[in-house]
C-alpha cells in the first residue's frame, strides 16, 4: 500500500514524486520505458531555467533520475496496463503485478503521432521512427528531411543541419509554427532548405529509404526526390497516452483538470503533457506535478 502512485517518470511525474517524498508521504513512480519521458529523447534542452551548458535530453533526464532516488523515490519500470480509479483505494495493474494507493497522479505524457503514409511502418528503423540524438551519427554526410515546423521539429532540424550534407524541412503550413530563435538560425543555416506548404505522401526504397514523395498543398503537384540512405525525422504532433484511465473526463483524449490538477474522480489527478492546457513545456510540466502533489498530499491527510 502506498500513499501515492505516480504514472510517468517525464519532468511531470519526477517533480510530483519530490514534493510526495518530501511531505513525508510513500510513493512509488511506474515508468514503461525510461526517466525523461519524450525529452529525454531530444538532441538539446533549451529555455529551462537552471540547465547546465550544452544539456541533451539524456543529461537532464539522468540528472531528474538521481534528484529523485536521492531524495528516497521509489521507481519501477513496469508498464501499467489497467487502473481502477473509483473508490478510497486505487489499483494501478502492471505487466508485472498491481499497487495499491491512496491517490494517484497520471503523468503519463504522450507518443508521437504517426502520418499514417505508404512507407512508414515498412522502413521504421532504417530511415524512419527514430531519435535524431541517438540515430543521426548514423547519416553523417547523408540527406536527411524533418517533417514538422514547431519548435521541436525545427529544434531537432537545426541538430541535424550539423551533421548532415542537407536538411529539408517539409512544412504543411505556408510558414513554420517555431519561435524567432530557431527560425533565425534556419535563415542562417547554408545547407537546410525549408519546402512549405508540402506534405510527405510516401516513402520508397529497398534495404533503407532512397526516395520520398511530396505534395504542394497549393497545386496538388507531386515531387519525387531522390536521396539514397536517407533518414525521415517525423514531428506530426502528439497522441495522449489515456487509453488506460476510460474513467476519467477527457477532451480531445486530453485529460481534463482543475487549477489543482484533479480530475473527476476524487484521489485522482493528473499532470503535464496529458492534461488539457494551452502550453506544453518542461517548465508547466514540473509546475503541474509539483501543485498535484501538494495537493495529493493535503487529499491524504484529510482522509486520515
Amino acid at each position: 500500500m502506498y500513499d501515492i502512485c505516480i504514472i510517468g517518470a517525464g519532468p511531470a511525474g519526477i517533480s510530483s514524486a519530490i514534493y510526495a517524498v518530501s511531505r513525508g508521504l510513500k510513493t512509488i513512480v511506474l515508468e514503461q520505458k525510461a526517466v525523461g519521458g519524450l525529452l529525454g529523447g531530444v538532441s538539446t534542452v533549451t529555455h529551462y531555467a537552471g540547465i547546465i551548458e550544452e544539456e541533451t535530453g539524456e543529461t537532464f533526464a539522468a540528472r531528474l533520475k538521481a534528484q529523485a532516488e536521492g531524495a528516497g523515490v521509489e521507481i519501477v519500470m513496469e508498464q501499467v496496463k489497467k487502473a481502477k480509479l473509483t473508490g478510497q483505494i486505487k489499483i494501478i495493474e502492471t505487466d508485472q503485478g498491481s499497487y495499491e494507493a491512496k491517490a494517484v497522479i497520471i503523468a503519463a505524457g504522450t507518443r508521437p503521432r504517426r502520418l499514417g503514409i505508404e512507407g512508414e511502418e515498412e522502413f521504421q528503423g532504417r530511415g524512419t521512427g527514430m531519435n535524431p540524438a541517438k540515430d543521426g551519427a548514423r547519416y553523417v554526410g547523408k540527406d536527411i528531411f524533418v517533417v514538422g515546423g514547431a519548435d521541436g521539429a525545427v529544434k531537432e532540424a537545426l541538430y541535424l543541419a550539423k551533421i548532415a550534407k542537407k536538411v529539408t524541412i517539409i512544412h504543411f503550413e505556408d510558414t513554420l509554427g517555431a519561435i524567432p530563435e530557431f527560425t533565425n538560425k534556419v535563415r542562417q543555416t547554408g545547407n537546410m532548405e525549408v519546402r512549405l506548404h508540402s506534405r510527405l505522401i510516401k516513402i520508397n526504397g529497398k534495404e533503407e529509404a532512397d526516395q520520398i514523395v511530396i505534395r504542394d498543398e497549393h497545386t496538388g503537384a507531386l515531387e519525387t526526390i531522390q536521396a539514397p540512405g536517407c533518414a525521415i525525422f517525423i514531428y506530426a504532433g502528439s497522441t495522449p497516452n489515456t487509453e488506460d484511465y476510460p474513467e476519467l473526463e477527457t477532451k480531445d483524449g486530453y485529460i481534463v483538470t482543475n487549477e489543482k490538477q484533479e480530475t473527476n474522480l476524487a484521489g485522482v489527478y493528473a499532470a503535464g503533457d496529458i492534461c488539457v492546457k494551452q502550453v506544453r513545456q518542461a517548465a508547466t510540466a514540473v509546475a503541474d506535478g509539483a501543485v498535484a502533489a501538494i495537493h495529493a498530499a493535503a487529499y491524504i491527510k484529510a482522509q486520515r
